[in-house]
């Protein structure tokens, strides 16, 4: 029976077919050597091995039967392998030269064969023809049907990898807190792709410095997140610094900025256990912040270059993240110690009032404010209570807080009533804004504006002087227990400009409280302004010990939790002198009221039992009159205060201010304040509606300056 080309293939690969399995092992061999990556994984190794034997098998099957090449079955596993390969990241081109380098070694094993079944050269050349036509069609039909599962797999892994980095983007950076941020990124790796993570920033970086060009590279754990709880511990604790280790993966990443896979030993260096781990740097804006490492202990897939670039977009949107979170935590922490080095470091010491203060920052989200208080202590023993609000957050408005304390403290040094001195802040807060250009970075400077109460106490008339600019109004609790909110005109907030201010002016009774505040206290995202001032009245009410649990129970009542805005709060319990602890004389202007005056003082000051400040208030008493008499005009009046101090005032009805001058060899006078100014502790003039007083403040260490008169 003549042979055909079928029939020739038919025989020669039914006596091929007992051995297979040389065939087999043959096919291997050469796809180790020409393809080595496909051997590395274990898991991989073994499909590819079980790939060939299947191959083999059906194609064989197939020539032995004479099957057409368009219905030879292949293995059923063929297109699930193709998505295996995909999952691993095994490239598309190793799967086909893995198709085309076995058919090559199948096809010389067959036209091997072939001369020892006939001696037909003819009938070899079309059993070849054949051959390579059944097996070309056969690799086509399985590599066609492999690349489509194998696209399909790597189009959802794609579709997958984007929606992980979206999700990122979702869930990462949700607040502007460090540790937050890193935990995020920790906690959604460990849901999709990650056993374990931990997350290191650079300590310098944390602190807004430089990346450290020598010395030892130190890491403070951040964040942690595992599948289990008992599964491979690294080495750090979290919120531990530890030192970076030289040559580590960590250190190579953190100087080169590369990322990079790691398997086996060097994968468990850190956390024993771990067979694959991924190590990122977490870098943003040219800087250098940390690194994260994604580890695999339970998940038996190493790592692949897909999984190193998901890990890296991932980084980078949570190294975007964590950049935005320190820069912010950085900002705020500067302009918190600004605020705070602006703000009064503690009461100054004065009889008229007693005093408590708080000052609470608003939240991490908001950002510190231009809230502020102060205290002043002004001339005739009398005190100033500030509370200002300045609109906005962030350095700016600390700094704008910073200037408006120091200008308010000025204008009152000058002893302006309320009403004036608010029309001056009025100016200051407006003065900016025909100051700023075009060109100004940042806050303009123009869009400034603020609220402030200022109010002046006087302990002798036990009157108060208030004026506010747009602020809340005060709360007064009487000796009795009542609470109430005094009624003062609003006045415009400052930087409006054009409208005048009002003031209010009120007896109390000693040891009446006087509650200050900022809008912070009282308003919030929970209630409003009247829910607000209607807790404040009913915290103020009820009895404490002490000002300084007033204001905890205050504090703890309106604000139990981390408030929306910057909050100030300032009390005051007044005090009053008392008849013997003033002396007030009327004098005539005539020189001879001088000698009275002095001997008024002397006998003053004996029943007061400060005899050693005699000698030295009388000179000081005797200028001022005389120069009240020379100078000013009646009615002139002389007024001694014991308090912490002995306070001279010498009032008359001219308006004049007396300034200091040094006075020639050959001058009869000028040299009057000059002494003044030499024996008093403090010296200075205020004006009143109608009028002036000149005031000295005398202690016992006072001493006569002689060689400045020589």
């Amino acid at each position: 029976m003549d042979l055909t080309a079928a029939g020739l293939v038919s025989r020669v690969v039914r006596e091929l077919g007992s051995r297979a399995d040389e065939l087999i092992a043959e096919v291997e061999r050469g796809l180790r050597r020409e393809l080595p990556e496909l051997w590395e994984d274990p898991d991989i190794a073994r499909m590819a091995a079980e790939n060939i034997a299947d191959h083999i098998a059906a194609g064989l099957f197939g020539l032995e039967h004479a099957i057409e090449p368009g219905l030879i079955e292949p293995p059923p596993a063929d297109v699930d392998r193709a998505r295996r390969l995909a999952r691993h990241g095994t490239p598309l081109g190793t799967m086909l030269r893995a198709f085309r380098l076995a058919q090559a070694i199948v096809l010389d094993r067959l036209l091997a064969e072939m001369p020892r079944f006939t001696e037909d050269a003819e009938l070899v050349s079309a059993a070849t023809r054949h051959l390579i036509a059944t097996a070309a069609a056969y690799v086509d039909r399985t590599s066609e049907q492999g690349v489509v599962a194998f696209q399909e797999e790597r189009d959802r892994r794609l579709q997958w990898r984007l929606s992980m980095v979206n999700e990122a983007g979702v869930r990462i950076g949700t607040t502007l807190d460090i540790a937050r941020t890193t935990q995020e990124l920790a906690d959604h790796a460990v849901e999709y792709f990650a056993d374990l993570v931990t997350v290191d920033l650079l300590d310098a970086a944390l602190h807004c410095h430089e990346f450290p060009s020598e010395g030892p590279l130190v890491l403070r754990r951040t964040a942690r997140a595992s599948v289990t709880e008992d599964g491979p511990e690294p080495g750090a604790a979290p919120q531990e610094l530890h030192i970076c280790p030289d040559g580590s993966p960590e250190a190579r990443a953190l100087v080169t900025g590369q990322p990079a896979k790691h398997h086996g030993d060097t994968a468990a260096a850190d956390a024993p256990g771990v067979h694959s781990a991924l190590v990122v740097p977490l870098r943003a804006r040219g800087a250098t912040l940390g690194v994260a490492r994604f580890c695999r202990h339970r998940n038996p897939v190493p790592y692949d270059d897909e999984d190193l670039l998901l890990a890296q977009e991932i980084a980078a949107r949570a190294a975007v993240a964590v950049d935005n979170a320190r820069r912010y935590s950085y900002a705020r922490a500067t302009a918190l110690t600004l605020q705070r080095s602006l703000l009064p470091r503690g009461a100054p010491r004065q009889s008229a009032v007693e005093v408590a203060y708080r000052y609470l920052p608003a939240g991490d989200q908001v950002g510190v404010g231009g809230d502020w208080y102060d205290v002043i202590p002004l001339s005739g023993a009398r005190v100033a209570l500030v509370v200002g609000d300045v609109v906005g957050h962030g350095i700016h408005a600390a700094a704008t807080m910073g200037r408006l304390r120091t200008a308010v403290r000025t204008l009152a040094d000058i002893d302006l009533p309320p009403d004036e001195l608010l029309t001056h802040l009025d100016d200051i807060v407006l003065r900016p804004s025909g100051e700023a250009s075009d060109d100004v970075d940042g806050e303009a400077a123009g869009d400034m504006g603020a609220t402030c109460l200022y109010a002046v106490y006087d302990p002798v008339s036990r009157r108060f002087t208030l004026a506010r600019a747009g602020h809340v109004p005060p709360a007064l609790v009487t000796p009795d227990g009542t609470v109430e909110l005094l009624d003062l005109p609003p006045g415009p907030p400052l930087g409006l400009g054009g409208l005048p201010f009002e003031a209010a002016e009120l007896e109390l009774p000693e040891g009446s409280l006087l509650a200050l505040y900022t809008d912070g206290l009282v308003e919030s995202r929970d209630h409003d302004v009247d829910a607000g001032l209607a807790a404040l009245r009913h915290a103020l009410a009820q009895p404490a010990p002490s000002l300084e649990a007033i204001c905890d129970n205050v504090i703890e009542a309106l604000l139990p939790n981390r408030p929306d805005d910057d909050v100030a709060l300032l009390l005051a319990r007044t005090h009053a002198l008392g008849a013997g602890q003033v002396a007030t004389w009327d004098l005539a202007a005539e020189p001879a009221a001088v000698a009275r005056a002095r001997s008024d003082v002397s006998r003053q000051l004996s029943q007061w039992g400060l005899e050693e400040l005699d000698f030295t208030a009388e000179l000081v008493v005797s200028e001022l009159v005389t120069n009240a008499i020379r100078y000013g005009r009646p009615p002139i009046r002389l007024r001694l205060i014991h308090d912490r101090a002995l306070l001279c005032e010498v009032s008359d009805g001219s308006s004049t201010t007396p300034h200091l001058r040094r006075a020639r060899v050959f001058d009869e006078g000028g040299r009057g304040l000059l002494l003044v100014a030499q024996l008093a502790e403090h010296w200075g003039t205020r004006h009143a509606r109608r009028g002036k007083t000149v005031w000295a403040e005398l202690s016992d260490t006072a001493e006569l300056p002689l060689p400045a008169f020589t």
